[in-house]
């Protein structure tokens, strides 16, 4: 604080500055001695510390500033003093000339409620820094740089090239919007008001730009997952009281699918089945001997001849050609070119005198072809009523509810119902390839259950 005291107090003895107020104010010529206080902690400072020299040059400051609006050290002479002659002053302008008098009166004294409204500060107002800011701004202008960059190179932007074909369209009449017809012309077309569209009068492209106008539906989504309907009609041997030949088919196919199951049970037992062959005399003395003897005695040991015969690495170096071997190399290469050439020919000459038989070939293969297609389009058609897979489990086809001949009611009051709404409405939906096949959660407990007994039971015991 001493050492901004000491600036302050250089400052305002410095040849170039003016105060407002006289020193001679007050009683200044009572001259205060020093307080001698120990400052070697804070609070002394701010206790004992003298700051009003300081504080005096900084209102004569901004005193100034609000009188003259900055310094009147550096001020010029013409900004602060002028000549009061009294005599008249002309001023010429372009429209007008007017006389104004420099006259000290009563009429020249600006009015009070004039002189209240005026500012009384020299000081310009403080610069908004808000009122000059942009959101984004240096988003806004790095794109606005890179956009005249590629506009130099002869890149447009998508919207200025949609924009530029709008015009060359309209410019040439291709789009050309028609007026509205008038309310009171009878040739105009009718309008249904209780229709439930509305005509759509506005350009197409503003319309998609404002997200108004529709998506337009795919059509894979209005095709339906599987050709089935939605309720399967039963056989007619599934009725309460059926024919004797339709019951007995209905009999015989849900027979066909519990020999089909039971044959892949079967199947399954075979494949997991463990080998289980007797143990025989011959084993067991295998199994005994096994380890007593060495294999080096039973089996015939290998001569040393066969080993001696296998040579490792090259066995002769490779000599240098000579230049003869070369040249008949070489000409040999080209004999086998040119035999290859002339059978290329020869082929292609053969192959004008069997067009008929190509061209036939060629018929069977189309036929071929034609053939698979046909056969892929009917597999496709099959497959469409087929549950397909949909998830990690596979679809497993529901029994078929089938009463014997002995269990048939003779009416219907002793008729007993069977099955599942419920369940056979699950089940179609997973065959028409709506939902994917689920099996039922199943239930496990976290903690274990325990059992205590009350004192009440107890007390009963």
């Amino acid at each position: 604080m001493a050492a901004a005291r000491r600036h302050k107090s250089v400052a305002a003895a410095q040849p170039g500055f003016l105060p407002f107020k006289s020193s001679l104010d007050g009683n200044s010529s009572a001259i205060k001695r020093r307080k001698r206080v120990n400052k070697n902690k804070k609070k002394s400072w701010n206790k004992f510390s003298d700051i009003q020299d300081v504080e005096e040059f900084l209102d004569d400051v901004r005193l100034q500033e609000r009188a003259t609006g900055g310094l009147i050290s550096e001020k010029t002479d013409e900004s602060l003093f002028f000549v009061d002659t009294g005599i008249t002053v002309e001023k010429d302008t372009k429209d007008t000339q007017a006389e104004t008098t420099v006259k000290k009166g009563k009429h020249s004294k600006p009015l009070r409620i004039d002189l209240i409204l005026q500012p009384d500060s020299r000081i310009p107002a403080p610069k908004n820094v808000l009122a000059f800011q942009q959101p984004n701004a240096k988003k806004q202008r790095r794109i606005s740089e890179r956009a005249a960059k590629l506009a130099a190179t002869g890149v447009l932007p998508r919207r200025e090239k949609l924009l530029q074909l709008r015009r060359a369209a309209a410019a040439s009449g291709v789009s050309v919007k028609e007026h509205p017809v008038a309310n009171n012309n009878p040739e105009r077309a009718f309008y249904d008001l209780w229709n439930a569209g509305t005509p759509e009068t506005a350009d197409p492209y503003y319309l998609e730009q404002t997200k108004k106008k529709l998506v337009k539906r795919p059509e894979r989504l209005n095709e339906k997952p599987s050709v089935l309907p939605a309720i399967e009609v039963i056989a007619p041997g599934g009725s309460y009281n059926p024919d004797f030949f339709s019951h007995q088919d209905l009999l015989r196919e849900a027979h066909e699918v519990e020999v089909k199951k039971q044959k892949a049970e079967e199947k399954l037992a075979r494949q997991l089945a463990v080998n289980e062959d007797k143990a025989t005399e011959e084993s067991t003395f295998k199994e005994q001997v096994e380890g007593l003897i060495d294999e080096e005695e039973i089996e015939p040991q290998e001569t040393e001849g066969d080993t001696e015969d296998t040579v490792i690495g090259p066995t002769a170096t490779e000599e240098k050609k000579t230049e003869k071997q070369r040249k008949k190399e070489k000409a040999k290469r080209i004999k086998e070119l040119q035999r290859k050439a002339e059978r290329q020919m020869i082929h292609k000459q053969q192959q004008l005198f069997q067009l008929r038989s190509i061209h036939a070939s060629v018929k069977k293969q189309e036929q071929r072809t034609k053939m698979r297609q046909a056969q892929r389009k009917a597999q496709q058609e099959t497959q469409k009523s087929m549950p397909r897979r949909l998830g990690r489990l596979k679809f497993q086809t529901p029994d078929l509810d089938v009463q014997l001949s002995n269990e048939l009611a003779s009416s219907l009051r002793s008729l007993k119902p069977e099955g599942s709404i419920l369940k056979d409405r699950f089940k179609s939906l997973q065959k028409r390839n709506i939902i994917e096949p689920r099996e039922r959660a199943k239930f496990k407990r976290k903690h274990k259950l325990k059992y205590s007994e009350k004192r009440a039971f107890r007390e009963i015991e």
